[in-house]
């Protein structure tokens, strides 16, 4: 077996700039998550205009914060940027049906997330 590469040192300035990428992302899906937990009558009257019942609003606020959560774990970072990946997909398809623009938010936090992994 031949020998493994080492892998070389992040520098810092790389690493900066990929906690602070990938802290807009988590600090938006965090606060997402939370304010479905809370149910605001603002967050459950767009939740409603999307189609969702209002019985998946808890479980999606938990989902968002558990994506979150295996992102931040720099061991599994990679899977949690799949699983934000995926759900931030499904808000752009959401957005998108309703024919509405929010979607360019999502996409921009997907790649902030990819981007901000080092």
């Amino acid at each position: 077996m031949p020998p493994e590469t080492p892998i070389p040192p992040t520098s810092r300035k790389m690493l900066w700039c990929g906690r602070v990428m990938s802290a807009v992302p988590v600090l938006m899906l965090v606060m997402s998550g939370v304010m479905k937990l809370a149910r605001p009558s603002r967050s459950s009257t767009g939740f409603v205009h999307f189609g969702f019942p209002l019985g998946m609003i808890a479980g999606l606020g938990v989902l968002e914060i558990l994506c979150t959560v295996v992102y931040l774990i720099p061991r599994t970072s990679i899977l949690g940027a799949i699983l934000v990946t995926g759900y931030l997909g499904g808000a752009t398809v959401t957005t998108l049906r309703m024919g509405e623009s929010a979607y360019v938010m999502a996409v921009i936090l997907g790649i902030l997330a990819w981007g901000g992994l080092t």
